[in-house]
């Protein structure tokens, strides 16, 4: 049974939010700057792609592991670059942190398709190799395997979700004062695409041993189509990308009423039906052409807890369930879609209708900062899923660079095999990995503060970034 949050404790989410963009400092990979303010980590992989002859340093490392993979990165970017846009006026003074938290990727970005269309840089280091290691990123052992897509060799989704990630990136710095550098990601996104769109083959195909299981696209390369176009659309205004997003909707999606619940690294489309919402809503004939508005009253009605379609549980403290477990990337992608279909639902007349019942502002607004309230602390655990934050948090992240001493700590080279048998120690990590958001808890709102249990103790970037925008808006929102 869905019980709200709404009358716990209030929150600190201008605190949250400061603690959710150290986090992505902890999670740098290459030559940390002057500014770094998480001391504890180091220069790491500092030659990547020298073997190749290309400079890939920089990026991130997606999670308690020491991979670079572009398709998740990607759509953190998006993410991240989406909620400065949406709510960068709301950020005060952690907009300069979020805008460079979207650089740090975004300049790698720009080095790994520096050769496009003839070579896209896909990731970086062998995770195989990888995940059979416990070793802090200061001391890899591992290889740093290069993987790339070209026109013979293509990988449509990861291709397309990095020009995603520089289109929404540039109207990010567009809106807040650096428009060279707009302009710079917003002409790359359109060339990356183009690859994308000419070269069509999922890159599970093409470098099926870099990616699978890890991030195996499992929904196929069109809805990165959709989605990179919607977004070369809204930072273009060309009309050719519209009508791109708008021919293939239907023809793109294999099953439409199932894709359309779906969003997360892997699954764009109800992100595409929210975004282009926007401007459909502006629009009386594209409202009444197009499906976009019903794809995005389909997805509110599944997870509103008062809708008489809503295709999701809930654990008993509230905290949103989808396919019988809980996890957090879900929780908080879906809940950015919710804020975001609000906000754009402000100024116009049309109304959400499931079945029989109306689904009000009020009703989206309550089920998002319900979502985000639990991740806070407002929940049976009274505990907070996120490092830093409240009194009480996950003390043991499945997280190499976090759970092993720093450079400072133990200067000495530690083996990729050295740290192992600390694995398992009850012993809280000797480094905060401020900011990060575990995997969640179990489908009775319980959690077991466990390295080990790499689902649910695992920190991802993708699992904060949508947090971000969703931060901040609250953040405001709290003030007045």
């Amino acid at each position: 049974m869905y019980v709200s949050s709404g009358n716990a404790k209030s929150h600190d989410y201008g605190d949250a939010l400061s603690k959710s963009l150290l986090f992505f400092e902890g999670q740098r990979s290459g030559k940390l700057p002057s500014t770094q303010r998480v001391r504890w980590r180091k220069d790491s992989a500092l030659r990547d792609g020298f073997d190749k002859g290309v400079d890939l340093t920089g990026g991130y490392y997606d999670a308690g592991d020491n991979v670079k993979y572009n398709f998740p990165m990607a759509f953190t970017i998006t993410m991240m670059a989406w909620g400065v846009i949406e709510h960068g006026n709301s950020m005060g003074p952690e907009l300069p942190d979020a805008l460079e938290a979207v650089r740090w990727a975004t300049d790698y970005f720009l080095k790994s398709t520096a050769a496009a269309p003839a070579i896209i840089y896909a990731q970086v280091g062998d995770p195989n190799a990888d995940h059979n290691c416990w070793q802090r990123p200061e001391d890899m052992d591992t290889p740093r395997t290069v993987y790339a897509v070209t026109p013979n060799k293509p990988g449509t989704e990861v291709a397309a979700e990095t020009a995603a990630a520089l289109a929404a990136a540039s109207l990010a710095f567009r809106a807040f004062g650096d428009e060279a550098y707009g302009k710079v990601l917003l002409e790359r996104a359109v060339k990356v695409f183009e690859f994308a769109d000419k070269y069509r083959r999922s890159y599970n195909e093409s470098i099926g041993e870099g990616v699978c299981p890890f991030y195996c696209s499992y929904s196929g390369y069109q809805d990165e189509l959709l989605w990179g176009a919607a977004w070369l659309y809204k930072a273009t205004n060309k009309v050719y990308y519209w009508n791109y997003v708008k021919k293939n909707v239907i023809s793109f999606k294999s099953n439409i009423e199932a894709a359309n619940f779906e969003f997360s690294w892997d699954s764009k489309h109800a992100g595409i039906s929210v975004l282009v919402s926007n401007w459909v809503l502006k629009n009386n004939k594209e409202a009444s052409t197009t499906p976009f508005l019903s794809y995005a009253d389909s997805f509110m009605c599944s997870l509103i807890p008062e809708s008489p379609t809503k295709n999701v549980q809930f654990t008993p403290g509230g905290l949103l369930m989808r396919g019988g477990k809980c996890d957090l990337q879900q929780v908080t992608s879906y809940s950015f879609l919710v804020l975001a279909y609000t906000n754009y639902l402000k100024n116009s007349t049309h109304v959400i209708r499931c079945k029989d019942k109306i689904i009000n502002h009020t009703q989206l607004l309550n089920f998002t900062k319900n979502q985000v309230d639990y991740i806070l602390g407002s929940n049976p655990l009274n505990m907070s899923y996120m490092v830093g934050y409240g009194a009480k948090f996950p003390r043991r992240m499945h997280h190499r660079g976090s759970s092993i001493p720093s450079l400072d700590q133990r200067p000495d080279h530690i083996g990729c095999q050295e740290w192992f048998p600390n694995f398992d120690n009850t012993s809280p990590n000797p480094n905060e990995l401020t900011g990060a958001v575990s995997g969640g808890p179990e489908i009775d709102d319980s959690f077991a503060d466990a390295r080990a249990n790499s689902s649910k103790s695992e920190p991802t970037t993708y699992i904060v970034s949508p947090l971000v925008g969703l931060l901040a808006y609250f953040s405001k929102a709290a003030a007045h």
